[in-house]
């Protein structure tokens, strides 16, 4: 009957991680009656990034595989550092990842008396000791790994003094950092989170759920175990760091006598080319390096998604890196490859021209101006046409047209002839220059009417195909091309006298204006889409895929670069 909740479709087929192997015995073995509770439990002092992404598409993918329950559980335990609007926009992003909590909201202040009590139990059981030394004081006698540490004076502090101390902290008699409850365990073990570790300071801040009710607060190593117990989480899942915190998680749920949720530990994310450091991420946004925790550079979840980074893809990311039991670094290209494929599929198509020079079709008549047709979405058999319109006077990319070119440049030339999508072929018979700059600004061709796309006759082969848009339809858009944020692969490994905001791209961003052709202001919603769907989102060909921005309204449309079409980094490496 246990075995039954293991999904039927997983029981043959790929393999398992480590985890759900995991989870899979202890279903198999009746553990905790067959229960399986995850939970995801973020501390609000900053926006989520795509590190948090992983943990959270694993705690709740587990709790929907394994029919179980997941908890959204904040732990506020450090109200100098925490926001209600870290709160809001961290439920924002696990309910754009596509996961929902149900009822099981909960946050560690939720737990504060509780855990007070606990406390309690500690010092009545000579287990914790309220201690008067300052934090430079304990850090100085903590000792070394090799090297133990000094017991402190107030280590024999009698039961009823510190209930009594204890007691005094909470009404608020002290000041901070005068006084810590400190767990009574053993200086000399060479697990230094074991050398009497402190459960609680004094802290005078307002919190953000508890008001100033509280002027004493929970360490976060004494309240995750215990929130974890109390919600009778079966799977408490934390990343590599905390392994050697499970010594200490397991002596406060046996000292105090409650519930022991099982602790796994898997690698964290790490990504090339961005940091993962809240702190330095902070640093980012306060230092006007980024403009805010949504810059679409940023690898934050709500960067990743003004970008126009689809919930599908992240998550499909996530599937694809598994879950290790060692820290790697992951290529920044297999996240753009996983965004890349999804828009591939769903995304509509639309003709931009980002750098554009002037086309004059010489033998098209002045004022005849063509419907062409074109597919929506080639890999979208129900995605429809649109209509392009065609005229004597076009844009293409600059880079498209080289007056001298070398072998193997199959676009625009002088004497050459190349096939514009969906229309006709042209050939190129004489180009205009600027006698200031010697830039060209108009390149004059010939039509060939016979080979219009869809008509029999229009089977004449050329190399090059180039995408276009008619000068007189264009609409403008603001486009923002978006790049990776660091030039250097691990920036939180600086050379000597340097420090990882020395390799910030100055390239990262680039605006230019664009002109695009005129079915964008009927097909997009001008608000940026659903953002649990595909709205807003296209394949400028031949260019890349790109994301309405929430900036953008009718009268300035504003796009983000999401992805080019292809990986450019991995040429840029090569040649390195």
């Amino acid at each position: 009957m246990i075995d039954a909740t293991i999904p039927e479709e997983e029981k043959n087929t790929r393999s398992r991680n480590f985890i759900e192997e995991i989870i899979e015995e202890d279903l198999r073995t009746g553990v905790n009656e067959g229960r399986v509770h995850t939970r995801f439990p973020p501390e609000p002092n900053g926006y989520l990034h795509i590190g948090h992404a992983k943990s959270i598409c694993l705690n709740f993918g587990l709790g929907k595989k394994y029919h179980g329950k997941t908890n959204l559980r904040f732990d506020d335990t450090n109200p100098v550092k925490e926001d209600v609007e870290y709160v809001d926009s961290i439920m924002e992003d696990v309910k754009w990842l596509g996961f929902d909590w149900e009822e099981r909201l909960f946050y560690a202040s939720d737990y504060f008396e509780q855990l007070y009590q606990y406390a309690v139990i500690l010092i009545r059981k000579e287990k914790a000791y309220v201690c008067d030394m300052s934090a430079e004081e304990i850090s100085g006698t903590r000792g070394t790994p090799t090297r133990p540490g000094q017991e402190s004076t107030y280590r024999s502090r009698s039961v009823e003094e510190n209930l009594d101390l204890f007691s005094r902290m909470r009404a608020g008699e002290f000041s901070d950092g005068t006084r810590v409850l400190r767990a009574k365990i053993d200086m000399a073990s060479p697990n230094m989170h074991m050398r009497d570790p402190v459960l609680y300071r004094i802290l005078h801040a307002h919190h953000h759920r508890t008001g100033d009710q509280w002027c004493i607060y929970p360490m976060y190593d004494f309240a995750h175990g215990q929130s974890d117990s109390i919600e009778r989480i079966t799977h408490s899942i934390c990343t590599l760091e905390f392994e050697v915190h499970r010594p200490l998680y397991d002596w406060f749920i046996r000292e105090i006598g409650i519930y022991a949720p099982r602790q796994i530990e898997f690698a964290r994310l790490n990504v090339t080319y961005t940091v993962m450091s809240k702190r330095k991420l902070l640093e980012l946004v306060r230092e006007g390096d980024v403009n805010g925790w949504d810059d679409p550079r940023m690898p934050t979840i709500c960067g990743l998604r003004r970008r126009g980074f689809t919930p599908e893809s992240i998550r499909n990311f996530a599937d694809t890196i598994g879950v290790a039991k060692r820290d790697n670094v992951i290529d920044v290209s297999l996240l753009e490859f996983c965004v890349r494929e999804d828009l591939n599929k769903r995304a509509g198509r639309l003709m931009a021209v980002l750098n554009p020079v002037r086309v004059v079709i010489d033998n098209y008549p002045d004022d005849l101006v063509e419907e062409m047709e074109s597919v929506n979405n080639p890999e979208d058999e129900f995605s429809g046409k649109r209509k392009l319109p065609f005229s004597k006077t076009l844009l293409i990319e600059r880079e498209d047209f080289m007056e001298d070119p070398p072998n193997k440049f199959f676009r625009l030339a002088p004497g050459r002839e190349v096939r514009l999508k969906a229309a006709y072929i042209i050939r190129c018979e004489s180009v205009v220059k600027s006698p200031e700059s010697g830039e060209i600004t108009e390149i004059h061709c010939t039509y060939d009417p016979q080979t219009k796309s869809g008509m029999p006759e229009s089977n004449r082969k050329v190399k090059g195909t180039l995408h276009w848009v008619s000068e007189k339809h264009a609409v403008k858009a603001e486009v923002r091309l978006y790049d990776r944020l660091f030039t250097r692969e691990n920036p939180d490994d600086p050379e000597e006298g340097k420090s990882y905001r020395d390799y910030l791209n100055p390239d990262s961003l680039k605006v230019i204006t664009a002109m695009i052709e005129p079915a964008v202001l009927t097909s997009m919603d001008k608000t940026g889409g659903d953002d649990a769907g595909i709205s807003g989102k296209y394949q400028f060909e031949r260019i890349g895929y790109f994301s309405v921005d929430l900036d953008s309204t009718p009268q300035n449309l504003v796009f983000n670069r999401v992805v080019p079409l292809r990986d450019s980094w991995s040429k840029i490496e090569k040649v390195k």
